[in-house]
């Protein structure tokens, strides 16, 4: 079959690869390929088993993705003949009240069930372990860590350079990707039937598909509101910080998360720091990024970490994330009223997380 992704960002280059095994697979993206948008933003931490639900429908996605990614890495690395910038250390999440520790035992004993240890660190074991962190306190209360959740389990990627390399083998299993080029319309089966479309068109060429799947962040609400099929996915504005340490640190550690922040590791100097979360002032409105929001993120990060204090900044950056309104992220559907369309978008804070995940559903929606 012929299947046409429009967008080209994690979610999209996860769905391209899959496909591209069995599929003639064609991808378009309006951006560059050096502009990465909500890829580019993100810090590609993958918190699944950290998460403190205990079941639900967006867990198992969280945790049946975080193990697809186990045999996926080692299979880009192998098409691509690149090593992906990848953190095996796991998370720390620091806990600053006593109950809430004593509440993840429970956690702890489903987790071991679904497949993945979590050990819960006392303040004693926290400190001890991870001695950098001894004085690290809520910023506004300034509450102590009395312990820790560690997940040696989930992961964090740099998501440019996974995307990149899911790009690459999509290419060497044959499919197409054309960048710089915005979608315009569609052609249907038959005029006033538009349940099955037959092409997907640029301003310059039409192209013949069986499927297409919609998969372009926050550029999918118009896509579909030229299918007559609005799916509202507004922005949601984070910010991030790239900070270099002044004193190195020994080892490798884990990404460290907390008060609303995450400290994460690139190597024994460098952090990335993140993220804000920045609504707009009125629904579907624009968002301009708040200064004393990143700010405040980086004194709540040195509150965590003192060795940060003296940290130069070396770059900040920010991105917006794809929200669906008034629905759980993400979507991963067939379009309403169409028989070759599926949506696969609206991921928010989770894309690179579940990027694999959702390459499986779609390609079930498509054999279904």
């Amino acid at each position: 079959m012929q299947i046409g992704i429009i967008g080209c960002g994690v979610v999209g280059a996860a769905i391209a690869f899959e496909l591209s095994q069995t599929h003639q697979v064609t991808v378009w993206d309006a951006r560059s390929p050096h502009q990465w948008q909500a890829t580019g933003a993100a810090l590609g931490v993958l918190m699944a088993a950290i998460t403190p639900k205990l079941k639900g429908k967006h867990l198992q996605l969280r945790l049946d993705s975080l193990k697809l990614y186990e045999t996926l890495i080692p299979e880009l690395e192998a098409i691509t003949h690149i090593s992906l910038p990848y953190n095996r250390q796991g998370i720390l999440r620091l806990c600053f009240d006593g109950d809430e520790l004593n509440r993840w035992s429970r956690t702890q004993q489903v987790r071991a069930q679904q497949g993945f240890h979590l050990d819960i660190l006392d303040q004693d074991q926290l400190f001890q372990t991870y001695p950098h962190l001894k004085t690290a306190h809520l910023w506004e209360s300034k509450a102590p860590a009395v312990g820790a959740i560690y997940s040696p389990q989930d992961r964090q990627f740099d998501p440019v350079a996974l995307s990149a390399a899911l790009i690459t083998a999509a290419q060497k299993n044959g499919a197409e990707v054309y960048f710089n080029t915005t979608i315009s319309g569609f052609k249907p089966l038959q005029a006033g039937d538009p349940r099955s479309l037959t092409h997907v068109c640029s301003s310059t060429d039409s192209y013949p598909v069986d499927w297409v799947i919609v998969s372009a962040g926050l550029g999918s609400t118009p896509l579909t509101t030229t299918l007559q099929q609005t799916v509202p996915i507004y922005p949601v504005l984070g910010q991030a910080l790239h900070l270099q340490r002044q004193y190195p640190l020994a080892d490798l550690l884990p990404v460290v998360n907390g008060d609303q922040a995450h400290i994460v590791p690139l190597n024994a100097s460098e952090v990335w720091v993140g993220a804000t979360v920045e609504f707009p002032s009125e629904v579907g409105g624009a968002i301009e990024a708040d200064p004393v929001q990143l700010k405040e993120l980086h004194q709540r990060v040195i509150a965590l970490d003192a060795s940060l204090a003296h940290a130069k900044v070396l770059r900040t950056w920010s991105g917006l994330r794809p929200r669906p309104h008034e629905r759980p992220a993400p979507i991963i559907e067939r379009l309403p009223g169409y028989d070759n369309v599926v949506v696969a978008s609206g991921h928010y804070r989770n894309g690179v997380l579940l990027a694999p995940i959702t390459a499986q559903k779609v390609r079930q929606l498509i054999s279904n």
